[in-house]
């Protein structure tokens, strides 16, 4: 089979023939690939800039969806032919914060042991997963659309934390990549519409008027000249997907009085951000950060069966399917930001 593998030490990543994978333990299940998607994630391990395994070539890609094909003796829920999605985490289940229900802060599990960053991924025809890992499509929901429920299970986990938005609450989404997109139409949905979002990039911009949402959306720079022109130009809640630490401060500056900042992009380890503890007391702030799906799976199936086709339509996210062959090209389309995502199709 062909498969993307990635070395950490070198920073290397091609394009591989390698053995299908067989399945060792009795209850893991091996699935057909359909589809598995780029995260901005994957561009930071790709750069260095995100760990991952350090000691081994590995296979990348923890957003994907597939077809069973085999199951271990030990596997109950599952059959060949079943179509799914895979959730990349899971923690030991032994520690402290898998016992108190927070496996994604697992010191042994967590990101430390998620498919496609510290275990072989869905960039490749097929992958072994655990059973538990393993969550079966309601007939409703597309391969195509499964692609994009590890995605939409973090942003679930984020709607949770940040929770409650309120009716007519001002809201700012900064950063219109996939991850930005995916919020604007949750939010569409739950009926929010006093919303702007900024992103520098203007092809975005124009990708995002094709969901048709009638958001306000602006660059960076209108954004500073609303602020400035109006002291009062101000959000109850702001959500960054950008990642971007100069957009985090600015957010910061942007805040109402009681009002809420969802750290949701992943910003590079070394990014840093100045904030005026006298502004957090004052305005009796909230800084929440989301860290990836903990048990939210299932609540992003019932996302993406409630958005359907009106909003998980790759032509209107801005999403663009690519072979694994063209995995450079892919790449440098989400670096200029022609596309909001790209997603391999095998």
């Amino acid at each position: 089979m062909e498969a993307l593998r990635y070395t950490a030490k070198t920073k290397k990543l091609e394009l591989a023939k390698t053995e299908v994978p067989k399945i060792t333990s009795p209850d893991s299940i091996l699935v057909k690939v359909a589809y598995s998607g780029i995260c901005g994630t994957d561009l930071h391990i790709i750069q260095g800039e995100f760990p991952c395994n350090p000691d081994r070539t590995f296979t990348l890609g923890h957003e994907f969806s597939g077809t069973v094909v085999e199951v271990g003796p030990k596997v109950t829920n599952f059959k060949a032919g079943d179509r799914v999605s895979v959730d990349p985490n899971s923690g030991c289940k032994c520690c402290k914060f898998c016992h108190s229900g927070k496996p994604h802060f697992c010191k042994v599990g967590g990101i430390n042991n998620t498919i496609g960053i510290y275990r072989d991924g869905g960039w490749a025809n097929y992958v072994v997963c655990p059973e538990e890992q393993v969550h079966k499509l309601p007939d409703s929901i597309t391969l195509e659309q499964a692609a994009l429920t590890e995605p939409v299970s973090c942003l679930a986990h984020g709607w949770d934390i940040v929770s409650p938005i309120h009716v007519g609450d001002k809201i700012l989404v900064t950063g219109a990549g996939i991850i930005g997109n995916l919020w604007v139409c949750a939010l569409h949905l739950q009926g929010h519409r006093n919303v702007t979002v900024s992103e520098p990039n203007a092809s975005r911009l124009e990708m995002l008027k094709k969901l048709n949402t009638g958001y306000n959306l602006i660059t960076p720079d209108q954004l500073k000249r609303n602020q400035a022109a109006d002291p009062n130009y101000l959000f109850d809640v702001v959500i960054d997907c950008s990642g971007f630490p100069p957009a985090v401060e600015h957010a910061v500056s942007l805040l109402n009085s009681g009002g809420k900042l969802c750290i949701f992009g992943v910003a590079p380890p070394h990014g840093k951000i100045t904030i005026a503890p006298f502004d957090i007391y004052m305005k009796e702030m909230k800084i929440f950060g989301v860290n990836i799906n903990p048990f939210s799976f299932p609540k992003s199936l019932g996302l993406l069966e409630a958005m359907g086709d009106r909003y998980m339509n790759y032509n209107l996210l801005g999403i663009r399917t690519f072979a694994l062959s063209q995995y450079q090209e892919a790449i440098e389309c989400l670096k200029k930001g022609t596309i909001a995502k790209a997603v391999f199709k095998l």
